[in-house]
Order: structure tokens, then C-alpha cells, then sequence
């Protein structure tokens, strides 16, 4: 097809630099794992976002056999921050399964890349196209708003979908495929966006029947979105010196696997659950938004050494912490009187003796 000749060349001009990309016209071969890592991180997060993350996953664990050994709660504590934790807890049983079962070796088709925890059809899509050159239909968000104006596809996300790939379908090409994928992705991030799409600078913009119709910017249509409900809480910071007390979240549910602070049940009206008998004082309330419900939870802190019934006394770096929890630790700190002076030590992570939490 003509757009996507044009696109390929577009890309050779203005390919972004990405740290695990190869850029075009380079001979080398891309790094499996190096894709597959910056994959997983992308999921639900932007480049911004992704770019230091993947950096500091490269010079801690260099390949995949590195990653494998490393700690669980090296990695949580790694991720921290990045967000939708099951990713990270995915990536490791990942690199585990490559590298003791497969001798450290990706599989090369998006089948075998499928029965991979943590990669579903998109990611095994991008991995097996960029990564090892095949031809493969790689649909993001990006890619869903190119095709949509592309071809003038006016049913409402999420109904539109089998159309937008079949569309991107018969616009990939058999020859540099994982280029295709990048170049179709760097042109919804930098000029077919969300906003006010810059049309005269768009490579294909002479083929875009959604430009011609004048609904580009409108283009796609989403179905009107559910309000998301708010549920309550309450998280316990209790800090003796240098010490808070934490614990790690269960494997499995919201943040799974995550430092943290106790908390109790998170609902509509939900119960106080202190971990111990203390004076605990009002810290405030933080909000923070997860995919299907807004939660509060307010702040409760004390000083008090107390026999907690869960959790461990621990020294606390703050950058370990997923965002929420650190939104409390903020909070606490403010209410709380300066630590004497002394100075926490980074924590490397609570071993498995410290208990669950509730939600």
C-alpha cells in the first residue's frame, strides 16, 4: 500500500530514540529481552514513564538469567512506582520460565511467545515483530487512533476493535514488519494525537478518509465511560526511631506483592483495623484512582512501639514504596515529629515472616 511506503519512509526520518529500540538502517539485531522488558513496563504506562524504569532494570539485571535469580522483593521494590503490580510479579515468573526452561532464549512467533506468563496478544504481537522480524498485527491504543481516522471507522471503542485490526492487518507489510509497528506507534504519539492531530505534518494524511470527512480529531469514538465508585479505608503508619511498620501485600490482588503499610478493608463504610493497641492519631486522608474505583483512605499514625498482630518493624526507604503508600508516608511524616536525627537505612524488603494484610 501507498500509506504504508510512505510511513516507512517517514520513520527513517523521524524514528524516536528509544534505549531499546534498534534505529533504522542499523544491521544489528534487537534485544529480546531488552523488548520484551520495555513491552511489559508500556503496558497501561507511557515513555516518559518507562524510559528510567528500564534503564535501572538493565544495570541491576542485565539479561534475562539475572533477572531470574534476583529477589522477589528486589524486583516489587524495583518496580515501585510503575504501577499495575501484577506486571511486575508476571515478569518474574517470566524470566524464570525463559531462562531455566528455555536456556535463556525468547521464543521467536507470537505463539510460542503466548504461553509466556504476562504476555498476551498484543505483547507477544510487538515482541515476536520487533524483536525477531515477523509479521505480526501490533495494535495499541496509538495504533487504534492512526487506523481509526485512517479509515474513517466510526463505531465507538470498545465495539470498533475487530475492524481497526482488521484494518491494521491489511496495512502491515511482510518486510520490516517491527519497523511498521514502531512507525505506526511513533506516529499517533507525535503527530496523529489525541488532540488536535497535526495533519499537515502526517505522512499518509493524503490517504486519511477521516482527515477528508473532517472527523479525524473525533475519531475514535469511545462509548461513554461507567463512573467509577469510591471505597474507604484506613492505612496505619507507625514509625519507633528509625523503624515504620510494614508489610508486604499478598501475591495476588491490588498491588500484590508490594511494601506497604497495614490497612484495613476497603469499602463503602468499612471497619477500623489497627495492627495494634496505640494512641493513633488523624493524618489526613490521600486519594488515589485504580481502574474500576476511586479510594480514600485516612491516615492513622502513632509513635507507639506496640506487638503488632501483622506486618514487621523494618527501616523504610520511601522510593520502595508503590504510589499510594507513599502518598501515606507523605502524609505520616507530616504529622509525625521529626525521627531524632537518624537517618533509615534502605530496606531491601520484608522476608516472608511478615504478615498479610487485609484488601
Amino acid at each position: 500500500m501507498r500509506e504504508t511506503a510512505a510511513l516507512r519512509e517517514w520513520y527513517d526520518v523521524h524514528a524516536r530514540a528509544m534505549p531499546w529500540r534498534v534505529p533504522p538502517g542499523e544491521a544489528r539485531a534487537p534485544d529480546a529481552y531488552a523488548v520484551w522488558l520495555s513491552e511489559v513496563m508500556l503496558q497501561q504506562t507511557t515513555v516518559a514513564a518507562v524510559r528510567d524504569y528500564h534503564a535501572k532494570f538493565l544495570a541491576l539485571w542485565p539479561d534475562v538469567h539475572a533477572l531470574a535469580e534476583a529477589e522477589d522483593g528486589a524486583v516489587m521494590a524495583a518496580w515501585a512506582g510503575l504501577g499495575y503490580y501484577a506486571r511486575a510479579r508476571n515478569l518474574l515468573t517470566c524470566a524464570r520460565t525463559v531462562s531455566r526452561e528455555m536456556g535463556g532464549r525468547f521464543p521467536d512467533t507470537e505463539a510460542g511467545l503466548r504461553v509466556l506468563p504476562g504476555i498476551g496478544a498484543y505483547t507477544a504481537a510487538a515482541i515476536a515483530s520487533i524483536a525477531f522480524g515477523r509479521r505480526a498485527v501490533v495494535v495499541d491504543g496509538n495504533v487504534e487512533r492512526v487506523v481509526a481516522r485512517l479509515r474513517a471507522i466510526e463505531t465507538p471503542l470498545p465495539a470498533a476493535r475487530p475492524a481497526i485490526r482488521e484494518a491494521a492487518d491489511a496495512l502491515t507489510p511482510a518486510e520490516r514488519p517491527g519497523d511498521h509497528a514502531q512507525a505506526m506507534m511513533d506516529l499517533g504519539a507525535t503527530v496523529c494525537t489525541p488532540r488536535a492531530p497535526s495533519c499537515l505534518l502526517c505522512p499518509v494524511a493524503a490517504w486519511c478518509e477521516g482527515r477528508e470527512r473532517g472527523i479525524a480529531a473525533a475519531l475514535p469514538r469511545k462509548a461513554p465511560k461507567r463512573e467509577r465508585p469510591t471505597r474507604r479505608g484506613f492505612a496505619y503508619a507507625a514509625r519507633s526511631g528509625a523503624e515504620w511498620l510494614l508489610e508486604r501485600r499478598p501475591e495476588r490482588g491490588l498491588l500484590g506483592g508490594t511494601l506497604a503499610f497495614p490497612v484495613s478493608d476497603w469499602s463503602e463504610a468499612p471497619d477500623p483495623a489497627p495492627p495494634f493497641a496505640a494512641d493513633w492519631r488523624a493524618a489526613g486522608t490521600v486519594r488515589h484512582g485504580f481502574t474500576h474505583f476511586h479510594l480514600e483512605l485516612d491516615v492513622m499514625v502513632t509513635e507507639c512501639r506496640g506487638n503488632p498482630d501483622r506486618g514487621a518493624w523494618a527501616p523504610l526507604d520511601p522510593a520502595a514504596l508503590p504510589t499510594l503508600f507513599a502518598k501515606v508516608h507523605a502524609a505520616a511524616s507530616d504529622r509525625l515529629s521529626p525521627p531524632g536525627g537518624v537517618e533509615a537505612e534502605p530496606a531491601a524488603g520484608l522476608s516472608s515472616a511478615a504478615t498479610r494484610s487485609r484488601p
